[in-house]
């Protein structure tokens, strides 16, 4: 847990979330992504991945495929199919924890054209990322800046239309907000840990500028949306 006293918003926290530990499973884990589901659903964090999407799909209406990064329940990822039906041919969902990647194929058999398997972004090969579109939500502040610029370095080498990122502004008000709605509402730990915990780990625009500036990153457009989430087009 973050110490109160001593609350940093200036700098990015390196504090690791629950959620980072790729063996966590069963019924906490399950929880926590219902949960989780519910909070992006009712603060309104699953419109801003959806606006990104409409900026870099063809207006042609022709068919797109996406990889949904740190995919988590699905949920979102499902949502896009369901907006897109005869576009979205390919929706591919990877995580790095295994179990979290059968809950999310459980949770989302219905749709054919989504497949999610386990993946550990950091590691896996430049082929990993072929598509049309990546899409990260609430995904990016898992990781330190280096890391963050070896990634972008790595999709830029890749044939791939553009991405959508969808994550958190650091900010005071966010922190507070998140954390005092988690302890009176949620009934998973885990949740009450790693929400406030993932503010503290999310960006000031003036972190992403200079992500993209040691990635070579040259052509995308931020926005801030509200609740405090930053949505960010790349056109690779």
């Amino acid at each position: 847990m973050i110490n109160n006293l001593k609350v940093d918003f200036k700098n990015r926290s390196e504090q690791k979330e629950l959620m980072d530990d790729m063996d966590c499973d069963g019924p906490l884990v399950d929880r926590s992504l219902a949960e989780l589901d519910f909070i992006n659903h009712w603060l309104g964090g699953n419109w801003v991945s959806l606006e990104g999407l409409k900026k870099l799909i063809d207006k042609n209406k022709n068919p797109f495929s996406i990889i949904d990064l740190g995919c988590g329940s699905g949920s979102l990822l499902a949502k896009m199919a369901r907006k897109y039906p005869n576009q979205m041919n390919v929706g591919i969902g990877i995580d790095a924890n295994s179990y979290i990647v059968k809950y999310a194929r459980s949770t989302q058999s219905g749709f054919k054209q989504l497949s999610f398997k386990s993946v550990n972004v950091l590691v896996a090969p430049e082929k990993d990322f072929s598509c049309d579109i990546l899409h990260a939500s609430l995904f990016l502040h898992h990781f330190s800046h280096d890391e963050l610029v070896m990634l972008f370095e790595k999709f830029k080498r890749q044939d791939i239309r553009g991405m959508v990122i969808n994550d958190l502004h650091r900010h005071w008000l966010a922190y507070y907000s998140i954390k005092y709605l988690t302890q009176y509402f949620s009934k998973s730990t885990m949740v009450q840990n790693d929400g406030p915990l993932s503010v503290m780990r999310g960006f000031r625009r003036n972190e992403w500028i200079q992500i993209f500036k040691d990635a070579g990153i040259e052509n995308y457009q931020i926005y801030w949306r509200w609740a405090f989430r930053w949505e960010i087009i790349i056109k690779f």
